[in-house]
């Protein structure tokens, strides 16, 4: 009777440990440009705040308290990690990371410029 039990809670923990890996998001692979919150809804011509997108992008982060953004045509994801996306701010690139099905969020694991 115990061996029984035990076998149940052994088999109990096994699937529960399979649902929740299985729950987990996937990580995807999306290709945008890198751009700020402001400037991805409005267009960097409205903002004006440099001579090149990468210029208008870093200053409206800098002083506007903007967050970088992936920008996917018209698709706009947060992006987790505000520190890497500064050196592709302008450039089209590969992102790689988890989207949270809430927020929308990208969270980032890599950032790679296209060529």
């Amino acid at each position: 009777m115990v061996d029984v039990a035990r076998r149940v809670k052994l088999l109990a923990a096994t699937l529960l440990a399979a649902a929740s890996v299985s729950a987990a998001p996937a990580t995807q692979t999306f290709t945008g440009v890198v751009s700020d919150e402001i400037c991805a809804k409005n267009g960097h011509a409205k903002m004006q705040m440099g001579p090149t997108d990468a210029a208008c992008t870093k200053a409206c982060v800098l002083l506007h308290g903007a967050s970088y953004v992936l920008q996917d045509g018209k698709t706009i994801y947060p992006l987790s990690d505000q520190k890497k996306p500064e050196a592709f701010a302008g450039q089209k690139v590969k992102v790689v990371g988890t989207l949270d099905p809430k927020t929308k969020a990208i969270h980032v694991d890599s950032i790679a410029a296209v060529k």
